[in-house]
Order: structure tokens, then sequence, then C-alpha cells
């Protein structure tokens, strides 16, 4: 996949208006919980979903580190918004990477025309996993019956893939959110991220043709690294616009003021040495923040310049040493394998640090005003709300975890999903194995 991209001018020109128009209105969405469907069909509009569509596909062609940069620029200005449209931004990636040239062709040319594609995978009950079935149909098709929660971005797209099983094997499913048997709920009741859509959705035997259906290939195991990284690169894209949000909500917030605690009648709190320091601290935070997601962002540039070396210089696969994107840590390897896992690596590394350096900034925010800053008005606490909550997702414990037996035993931190249907695949080759 080639074609020129875009400059960053080009992208700054084409959505910054955008962006604009969606942080006006981010206050007032945020007291009545007025889901976002206009400002998620203004970005359909100018082409957002389509940034790392390639150029020949129809669409932007933009870097993914071009893509991070404009997610935490969405996020300053509404941070549900990156959040809701993660699912559909690792949608892309998958079909970048497949070898199923039909599959990518057709998604990216519905992509390319405005389509977004929702994420729901999780299910609640007293076990983690899958009880979504697909059952075939008679006329060569599938249905597809099932309960999910969480599902981000679901009810704001045209499209959700979701994970569902045919018999034992684990698959999967992309459905039309428009098909009948779907039934998408506004249900999700947690205190931040209240727009991102990701509530119920219901799947009553719903159709579903068989080309829609997603199969993990072997080949590809090693990829699924780097799409976690991705679900984790977006969640702090989210991060950082929030922290570059307090940033210039604290700007906002002390400029204009007249009055400061303690000082008898005006003074101008600007030019208050302790103000000074925390505003000074707060952009400091912001830029730590930002620094390490476009960091993670680079890590997977690294894996498109691989591919770039195989697919258009008739390589083979690009040596690591080649790419300059793998620390130390990560063992030396001909191929991409290894990229796949320092991108991985770099995402948990940075959420360690982007997680704690964002819910400081946004509670060091209300040191600059007092009682004031605490305005409903403002609504300044859903900076800590949405920072928290988008925190809670996969939890850092247990990346932290995985962290450390990576760096003692070697140990890679592959979901266990793909363990799950890799592990089944052995056991069945070997089962069909002829006797030695």
């Amino acid at each position: 996949m080639s074609g020129g991209g875009p400059s960053d001018a080009q992208l700054a020109e084409r959505f910054g208006p955008v962006f604009e128009r969606i942080a006006a209105g981010a206050v007032e969405r945020e007291r009545s919980r007025r889901l976002p469907y206009d400002e998620i069909g203004w970005l359909k509009e100018a082409g957002f979903g389509a940034l790392r569509v390639p150029v020949e596909y129809g669409g932007i062609g933009a870097s993914m580190s071009q893509t991070v940069a404009l997610l935490i620029e969405l996020g300053a200005a509404d941070s549900n918004l990156p959040q809701a449209l993660r699912g559909h931004f690792a949608f892309v990636e998958g079909r970048r990477r497949t070898r199923d040239e039909a599959s990518r062709a057709e998604w990216f040319r519905l992509i390319s025309a405005g389509a977004l594609v929702g994420n729901a995978q999780a299910e609640r009950g007293p076990e983690t996993g899958t009880t979504a079935v697909l059952v075939a149909n008679g006329d060569g098709s599938l249905a597809l019956s099932g309960t999910k929660y969480y599902s981000t971005g679901t009810i704001y797209a045209d499209w959700v893939i979701t994970a569902a099983k045919l018999g034992d094997e684990l698959l999967s499913v992309v459905a039309s959110t428009t098909a009948e048997g779907v039934t998408r709920l506004d249900d999700w009741d947690g205190f931040g991220q209240r727009m991102t859509g990701s509530g119920t959705t219901v799947f009553d035997s719903v159709r579903v043709e068989p080309a829609h259906v997603i199969r993990l290939g072997d080949d590809e195991a090693h990829e699924h690294a780097s799409i976690l990284a991705l679900f984790q690169t977006v969640l702090m894209a989210a991060l950082a616009g929030i922290a570059r949000a307090v940033l210039r909500d604290a700007v906002d917030f002390v400029r204009p003021r007249t009055r400061s605690f303690g000082v008898m009648g005006a003074s101008t709190p600007r030019t208050d040495p302790l103000v000074q320091g925390v505003v000074g601290r707060l952009s400091s935070l912001a830029f730590s923040a930002e620094s390490l997601v476009l960091a993670v962002a680079a890590r997977l540039d690294a894996i498109d310049a691989a591919r770039a070396l195989t697919f258009e210089g008739g390589q083979g696969s690009a040596p690591v040493a080649e790419l300059d994107s793998v620390p130390d840590s990560v063992p030396a390897a001909q191929g991409s394998a290894a990229l796949h896992t320092a991108a991985q690596i770099a995402a948990f590394q940075a959420q360690q640090i982007v997680l704690p350096t964002v819910l400081e900034a946004t509670t060091l925010l209300f040191e600059v005003g007092g009682a004031s800053a605490t305005s409903e008005e403002r609504a300044l606490d859903r900076h800590w709300r949405n920072a928290r909550t988008i925190a809670t997702h996969n939890p850092a414990i247990y990346r932290e975890q995985q962290l450390g037996d990576y760096e003692l035993n070697g140990t890679l931190p592959v979901a266990g999903w793909v363990k799950e249907t890799l592990a089944r695949r052995a056991a069945d080759a070997a089962g069909a194995a002829p006797d030695a």
C-alpha cells in the first residue's frame, strides 16, 4: 500500500475548524449529556474516519503519528470523541494488515465514503468469555445472537465489530448497525466519558454475510500485539487532549481575574508567582503526556515502514536494525514481529506515566481559582471525571505486571483470546497429524 499522504498543514486546515466547532459546545454537552451525533457527523463529513485509509483506496493516507496528533487535538476539544472512534481506527488498522484484498477493498471503499465502525466485545456475566453465537442459515448466511456491553462508539456507527462463537471457534464478526435485530442502547452509567456511546448492543438473529466473518490467522497473531497498542494509544491520546484542555482552561480562568485570595482590592493573579508555578506545572504535564503518546505512535509508524519495505521494495521483511524503533529490551529478530512487540511494550510503558500525569493535572487545575473554579457553569470537574474513567480501561496494574514479567522473563503480553485461539489450533493440528 503506497501513495503520498497529506502534510501536517493540510490536515490542520482540513480538521482545525471542525475541532473548534466541537470544542465550542463541549461544556453544554457535558452539562446536559447531549450525545454528539452532530459532532460525529461533522467529523464524518470531513473524512476523519478515513485518515488511515491509504490514498489508493480513496482515503487520506495519514501516518499514525499524524493521526494520533489529531486525536490529541480532538481530545482537547471533547475527550469523548477519540474514545468513541477507538474501535473504528482499530478496525481500519486490521484491514490495512489483512491478507484478504477483497475484504480490504470493500471496507476501505465504505470507510472512504464516510462509514464508521463501532466496537462491541465485552459481555456481562459471572465469567469473562463470549456467549454470543453464530448459527448457519439455510441460504449460506449466518445469524448472530448475543448481548454486548461497553459497545463504545456503536451508537454512532454504521457497522459494528463483535466477537461470537461458531461452534467452538471464536470469531470476529462485522454487522450493520441498522440491520433487523440490532438494538443499541444508551445505558452507559459511568460518571465520566458519558457521551462515548458505551452502552449495550443486542443482536437478535442478525443476518451476517460470510465475507464479514474475520478469522485470526496464525501469521497475524503477532500483529495483534500492535492492535492492542493502538487501542491503548487512542485512549492515551484522549488523556493527552484532556491535559491540553486543562492547561487551556486554567489560562482562560486566570487571565481575566482581578482578585486573589488574601489580597485586598483589585489584583492580577496572572502575575502571582504561585499561580504562575501551578500553570507552569500544568504546561509541563501536558507536554509530557503528549510526548509519550506520540512516541508510541512513532513505534506504530515503524510497522508501516517495515511493510513498505516488504511490499514495495520486494526485499522481504525488514531487519529490525534498519528501523531504529525497537528498544534494547526487545529481542532483535529478522522480520516485523519484534516491531509489533515493541509497539505494545511502549504503549504499556507510556500508560504507566500518562495516567498519573493527566490525573495530577486535572486535580492541580483547581489550585488556580479557589471555590469559584468549582462552578458547574464551567464544568471543570469533567476533566478529572473523564480522565479517571479512561484510566479504568484495561487497568494499568495488570499492564505493569506484564511489563515486569516481560523484562524479567521475556514473557510476551499477548491477549488471552489470541493465546486461546492459537492453542486450540495447535491442538487441532496435532490431532489431525498422522501417527508417526
